[in-house]
């Protein structure tokens, strides 16, 4: 069971696995200009499409209209990405249809910081692919309408101009936050509820389909529900520990209650039917140079992996089990100082679990093994 390797032709920015039922063997891959979204195999990795954006991709999201050609010759692809440039765009293709790019939310109407995290967050019904959620260094959270009954004109012109390109404008629902936003996380089984995180150490549970107070300064409060707290990060910049805005958080897909976040050199799991006082139920060390993303397994869900943007022990993934929390971690090495893991996700297919990692201008994926 060999490693694949794409080798991508830019630095790779953005890994995002399909985790939809007919989409388990797709990856979309973010670069420096574009989106390409691969059909992975046992042994190989093949483009289906290939989206130009113009711009660094920052973030990427899977709609639930998806449907791989390994599944079906009447194939089609839907995702949301995030540009530099703060532009969003859902980029669609089909087996029928050419790349397709639809641009929204940038100038006056939308984010204006840098977009760290995005997800679509309709829940599992016919709105599924209808609601998607961005957050930002600008401190705000805001979910995007793509199907809205009412037509507002686009303020810049689509990146083309055909007339399939005329679809309205999203409406936005914003709601601000006191810090920069790093994550954002929605999961299968609640169409309501949105797990945000900041920079300082906080995790918000979101009913973003709460009625806020446009004019009110603290809307935030009004439509959380649970704020849970690492401690130890949210002391870290006070008592002057050089502490970078950082933060990764996954929800673990298995059970709502059961959230993941890695925070500077530590890792923490709530319990959300158990909380106390918002504190972590079980935390634990992870790279002492600090971990910069953490993401739950889909299929094996006591899985999770660990990786930090530091180069020092060159590009190194922590495997750690839920179920044997204070046991040492797998360390997976995938390559050597000075390159390092900038992204990576877990693919959904069933079968051992594999990892796929954005590591310079490559994609590693690899089966990690299991008991």
């Amino acid at each position: 069971m060999a490693d694949v390797r794409y080798a991508y032709g830019t630095e790779v920015y953005v890994v995002r696995a399909c985790y939809h039922e007919d989409g388990t063997d797709l990856l979309a891959v973010g670069g420096a200009h574009s989106v390409e979204v691969l059909v992975v195999t046992q042994g190989s990795c093949k483009s289906i499409a290939n989206f130009h954006i113009g711009t660094r991709i920052t973030a990427l999201a899977w709609s639930s209209k998806v449907t791989s050609p390994s599944v079906s010759d009447v194939w089609s692809i839907e995702l949301s990405a995030a540009g530099a440039d703060r532009e969003l765009f859902i980029l669609s293709k089909s087996s029928a249809d050419d790349e397709h790019v639809f641009q929204f939310g940038g100038g006056m109407t939308g984010h204006h910081g840098k977009i760290n995290d995005m997800t679509f967050c309709g829940g599992h019904g016919e709105e599924s692919s209808r609601y998607v959620a961005t957050v930002s260094d600008d401190k705000l959270l805001m979910v995007w309408d793509l199907n809205p009954s009412i037509n507002i004109a686009s303020p810049h012109s689509p990146i083309d101009e055909d007339s399939s390109s005329r679809r309205p404008q999203p409406t936005v629902y914003v709601v601000a936050f006191p810090h920069p936003l790093t994550s954002v996380n929605s999961h299968p089984t609640t169409s309501k509820e949105l797990l945000v995180s900041d920079c300082r150490g906080s995790i918000f549970l979101t009913d973003w389909r709460t009625e806020w107070e446009e004019d009110e300064h603290d809307a935030w409060r009004n439509s959380n529900v649970v704020e849970l707290v690492e401690p130890r990060a949210l002391a870290s910049p006070v008592i002057g520990v050089k502490s970078k805005w950082t933060g990764s958080v996954s929800w673990r897909r298995d059970s709502v209650d059961t959230v993941g976040a890695v925070y500077g050199s530590r890792f923490a799991i709530w319990d959300m039917g158990d909380l106390q006082g918002g504190k972590p139920t079980v935390t634990g060390v992870s790279f002492p140079e600090g971990g910069a993303l953490f993401r739950w397994c889909p299929t094996y869900p006591e899985y999770f992996a660990i990786a930090s943007s530091s180069p020092a022990k060159g590009a190194a993934i922590h495997l750690h089990n839920a179920n044997y929390i204070n046991a040492v971690p797998t360390v997976l090495g995938i390559a050597p100082h000075p390159l390092h893991v900038r992204t990576f996700d877990w693919l959904a297919e069933k079968g051992i679990p594999r990892i796929a990692a954005g590591v310079g201008r490559e994609v590693i994926i690899f089966y990690i093994g299991t008991e």
